[in-house]
């Protein structure tokens, strides 16, 4: 298996507090991850790391045998939890603008998207609801031609009759040279689309499996699991 994404001894302070402590694992190609744990263990830092978005403080990353800097950057595509969208701009000028951004932007996909999550490219974003502006924030993640994709949220304000038609277009498309990493709570919503899991706490590394043996090991689904491991 060619490895993807490398992470060895991560470590990431602020002042005081040890935010990634010690994090080694490595990804492969073709593969969703669900990076789970509870709020404050640090998976949205480990993102921001991964993305070159925070430095770390110790350790090394690399993506394709790259170290994390301006050359990762052309390799993933990082959708935060927080909308990069302007108010001002309708659906198609966020396309508009991303396809200037990035040279890796697949307009032909975006729109393929846009029609299948069912968003109008003449909406104004400040009037989408929650859920709608995130199908639109994975639409701009997904239409670049990368290979790691960095998911953050990417179904937290979504009803759950729509969190199915999401998951159906995160499967639908990836890209099976790349690979995601996505951060959730929601876990029993998520986990029939992941292939393996990395349970995060405390900074720390405690579980890293594929879903099918951590069934069969464990005997157990992915939410039991975790509810187990966090008391949640």
């Amino acid at each position: 298996m060619e490895t993807l994404l490398k992470v060895k001894s991560l470590s990431k302070r602020y002042g005081s507090k040890q935010a990634l402590d010690q994090v080694s694992f490595e990804i492969g190609m073709g593969k969703i991850i669900g990076l789970l744990g509870p709020n404050g263990s640090g998976k949205s830092t480990m993102m921001q790391v991964i993305a070159g978005l925070t430095p770390a403080t110790a350790g090394e990353v690399s993506v394709m045998g790259k170290p994390v800097g301006l050359e990762t950057k052309k390799l993933i595509s990082y959708m935060p939890d927080r909308p990069m969208t302007e108010s001002w701009m309708k659906v198609k000028d966020a396309v508009a603008f991303y396809k200037d951004f990035y040279a890796d932007f697949d307009g032909e996909k975006a729109r393929e998207m846009l029609d299948f999550m069912n968003l109008d490219e003449k909406s104004s974003v400040s009037a989408l609801s929650k859920g709608m502006n995130e199908r639109l924030q994975l639409t701009l993640a997904l239409s670049r031609q990368v290979n790691l994709y960095l998911l953050d949220e990417p179904i937290g304000g979504v009803d759950p009759v729509a969190r199915g038609k999401i998951l159906d277009a995160i499967v639908r498309f990836y890209s099976e040279d790349s690979s995601l990493v996505i951060c959730t709570h929601l876990v029993r919503d998520m986990e029939r689309i992941f292939d393996e899991v990395m349970f995060l706490n405390n900074g720390s590394i405690t579980l890293h499996e594929e879903v099918e043996d951590l069934r069969i090991k464990h005997g157990r689904s992915v939410d039991e699991m975790f509810k187990e491991v966090f008391g949640e």
